[in-house]
Formats: structure tokens, sequence, C-alpha cells
């Protein structure tokens, strides 16, 4: 018999960034489908994780979020660092985990990035003119002066201790070994006018890890903040997604 309970979409948000970024795609997908969508330790005014801001001390605070919940039944939805995390805990094979989707993800290899570009995003913390400068990087298109001050005021909240634990070392973590665990159908979503993570790195760093078959979705015109530049899209995309893993 097909499980009764309902599917949730657990949603893990960008670095710098907060759970809220996933309001419009609750909106759309309501009242068919629920989102769980905390702010992770260190951002959006949230504590910091109890065992540290490694991948899977992440990991384990949405673990116990989704036992505190009692979910049977969800997606993990993981953007950007939230991807990272998300395929870290998907690997654990995790009870009632249904799929995975993952929006313009760090890869569960090291993170593309220079040590001059991470020595120069270490030293943007809690400055709002860089903080504005990297909103415009990272988005494509046009968006609501109230969306594009939520941005810049997500990363001016970031703490200084979570900002830099990615920077240094969450982003620099291998996980390619544990890829071969995950084994819930998945898929991947990226902007063609990403800045940050192009759809190259997606198809060489993250799709020859997971399962056979595995898509990767194109948003055209849309940068790295997919949530907020292309909620419908996305949330057509995880209706149709929920249905098949249904």
């Amino acid at each position: 018999m097909p499980d009764s309970n309902p599917l949730t979409f657990v949603c893990l948000h960008y670095w710098a960034g907060a759970g809220h970024e996933f309001q419009a795609i609750a909106d759309l997908l309501a009242p068919d489908y629920e989102l769980v969508d905390p702010s992770l330790g260190g951002f959006g005014g949230a504590p910091g994780p109890l065992g540290g801001y490694s991948v899977d001390a992440y990991a384990d605070e949405v673990a116990a979020l989704i036992q505190s919940r009692k979910l049977t039944r969800y997606v993990l939805v993981g953007h950007s660092m939230g991807g990272k995390i998300a395929l870290a805990l998907a690997a654990r094979q995790p009870a009632g985990l249904r799929g995975l989707v993952l929006l313009s993800p760090s890869p569960p290899t090291p993170e593309p990035m220079t040590d001059e570009d991470r020595k120069t995003s270490q030293q943007a913390w809690g400055q709002r003119v860089l903080a504005e400068k990297t909103q415009q990087k990272i988005t494509a298109r046009s968006l609501p002066a109230s969306v594009r001050q939520r941005i810049i005021e997500d990363n001016l909240r970031s703490s200084k201790a979570a900002w830099d634990a990615w920077l240094l070392h969450g982003s620099r973590e291998n996980l390619a070994a544990r890829m071969c665990e995950v084994r819930v159908p998945c898929a991947i979503v990226a902007g063609d006018q990403d800045a940050v993570m192009s759809p190259s790195v997606h198809g060489l760093e993250t799709l020859p890890l997971l399962p056979e078959g595995t898509p990767l979705e194109i948003v055209p015109g849309a940068g790295h903040l997919l949530p907020y530049e292309a909620p419908e899209e996305v949330a057509a995309l995880l209706r149709a997604f929920a249905e098949k893993v249904s």
C-alpha cells in the first residue's frame, strides 16, 4: 500500500543565506507539500551547531531536526552549501529519505575556488558594501528591492565562525568516496548564468558520483540563487520530482 503520510521537502540554504530563501517555493507548493526550511547553524541568526561547523556536524543538525519533526517521507533539497550537507546526509541512507534535489550544489569534492578568492571572501565578512556587490554578482535575474535587501541582510547576519569554517574547511571537504551510498533518486538544477558554480562544475564534479540517470536541469537566464531568481521553475521541478518518487 502507498504511504499515506504526506511528502515533505527539507530545504537547506546556501552559505551566507537563511532558511527563508525557500518561502516563495513553499507558497507555490502549498497546500500539497510542506517545506521545512531551517536556518543552519551560524546563519540567519541561528546558533552554531553543537558539534562544530563541519559538513557532518551540519548533517547531524538536519538529521536531528528530521527526527524531532517525526518526518517519515521526505526529500532533501540542498542549495549550494546546503547541497553538500544534503549529500553527506543522504549517504547515510536515513530512514524516510525518498530523494535528493540539488540546486547549484557545492560538489562533494573540494569546491573549486582559488586561494585568492577564498582570502577575498574571508575578508568580506560583515562589510555591507561587499555584501551588496556579492548580491549583484551571484544573481542574474532582476529581483525586487525587498529580496535584494534580504539577501544582503542575511549575508551580514552570518556569524564569523560559520563564515570562516565553510571557506577554510567545509568547502574543502571531500565526500566523493561516500557518494556510492547515495541510492535514492536524485536531480541537479542549475542556472546557466551562475557566476559561482557553472553547470559544467556539476557535470564534472557531482553528476558522475550520483545514481545513473540523474538529470541535470538547466534554468535559462538564472544565476546562483535559484530559490529567489526562479521560484516558479524550481517549484515545478520539485512537484514533478515528488510525483516521480511517490
